[in-house]
């Protein structure tokens, strides 16, 4: 995008604008035949461009080039497919990629919910019982997440892709609201009307046109064992399986400001800007965990990682003195925006955000690097963008291609 910008002389935010999907295009199918669902893909952009400062950029790269330093900008948008996937297009081996979860409430109005997913640091324990806490008003803290038991786990296809709030999470909304529809035959009973005149609030039934008169989930727990309903059966428990009737697509905007020392080839971030839109954020910290996490990969895989071999074909990279970790001391600091275009076929509208940033990331940092040094001749530099690799660059006018070479003895 950056070099085909430069190549129509246009201005690289316009070239990206004219590019994105419009508002009133959703739900969109794209040339490879998939159906995007939806978003605000032009506000995400001018949200990242006027928190830059975009407008401003041209005169300040002037001022910085009098003081010896190359200012460059990079943007970078994304969206990708998440959330695999529905099982008339979708399978592994011939399984489906369904997944489901199991909620019981018990009598005093705890729960335990077991789900076929397996947390990798992502929080689902708090995510799931926010879920559920949303769906039923029992307090997250009373919800008992249990993952990755093979001897109790409900059927599930894992962990990967950004598919855990997609599919899982979509799974705990749809067992939730099963819990909540037997439980308002329950408050009838209690009540004494038909199920016709319960209206439901969080946390509790009432009776329509009388307010004060009702009962909590909790009583409902404790008469679903104790004092059910003929005909109903006894207990509060159930499960869910969900089959996505499409992939959900998240969209962000990334916008990056680096300064480029041409007597070195050192470069630093200045400023960096990131406006994800992943539909309804369940909890905004986790998910700006994620964008950060992400966001720190993905400068790391632009300016320092890569895996390649010696001349004898051993591997460098192999280990995590070769393969270098971003620290603190390194990584420059996100901020954070966001947009939210729910999804409209979630129960919840979430749309997954785990890849998003180490998916649109690494273009931004290199994109601003091409653009510091780009009035050298210079249209690419391969990632990892390492001081010598630049420096190279600048001095000789020439794209640096492949991976870094390893110098034998």
């Amino acid at each position: 995008m950056h070099a085909a910008a430069n190549d129509l002389g246009m201005d690289q935010a316009d070239f990206r604008r004219v590019n994105l999907v419009k508002d009133d295009q959703f739900p969109y199918r794209t040339a490879f035949g998939f159906l995007t669902d939806s978003g605000q893909y032009g506000k995400c952009l001018d949200i990242a461009l006027d928190a830059i400062g975009y407008s401003t950029f041209k005169e300040e790269q002037e001022e910085a080039r009098k003081r010896g330093k190359l200012l460059g900008i990079g943007i970078s948008t994304m969206t990708e497919p998440l959330g695999a996937g529905n099982s008339r297009e979708y399978d592994i081996i011939g399984i489906k990629m369904f997944d489901s979860a199991e909620l019981r409430v018990h009598m005093t109005g705890k729960a335990i919910l077991r789900t076929g997913a397996k947390t990798q640091g992502q929080g689902h324990e708090t995510t799931w019982a926010q879920i559920v806490a949303h769906e039923l008003g029992i307090p997250a803290e009373d919800i008992v997440v249990e993952e990755g038991d093979t001897d109790t786990a409900p059927f599930g296809m894992g962990t990967y892709a950004s598919r855990s709030t997609p599919v899982a999470g979509a799974a705990v909304a749809m067992v939730s609201r099963k819990i909540r529809a037997k439980a308002r035959k329950i408050a009838a009973h209690l009540l004494e009307v038909s199920e016709e005149d319960i209206e439901w609030e969080l946390g509790r039934f009432y009776v329509r046109g009388n307010h004060d008169r009702g009962v909590t989930i909790q009583d409902c727990a404790l008469a679903a064992y104790s004092n059910v309903p003929d005909g109903l059966e006894p207990g509060l428990e159930n499960n869910a399986y969900y089959d996505p009737p499409n992939l959900t697509w998240p969209f962000a905007a990334y916008v990056c400001k680096v300064e480029v020392d041409p007597q070195t080839g050192v470069w630093d971030v200045l400023k960096f800007v990131a406006v994800d839109d992943c539909g309804v954020r369940i909890n905004p910290m986790i998910v700006e965990g994620q964008i950060m996490g992400g966001l720190t990969e993905a400068y790391a895989m632009a300016s320092m990682q890569y895996i390649t071999f010696d001349e004898e074909g051993n591997c460098i990279g192999s280990n995590f003195m070769d393969y270098l970790l971003p620290t603190a001391w390194e990584t420059p600091g996100f901020e954070l925006h966001e947009v939210v275009t729910p999804c409209p076929h979630h129960p919840i509208g979430a749309k997954g955000i785990g890849e998003c940033a180490t998916v649109g990331g690494p273009a931004a940092f290199v994109n601003a690097v091409m653009n510091a040094i780009e009035h050298t001749g210079v249209r690419n530099v391969d990632m990892p963008l390492m001081p010598n690799r630049v420096y190279e660059a600048i001095q000789t006018g020439l794209d640096i291609s492949g991976a870094p070479p390893v110098k034998g003895d």
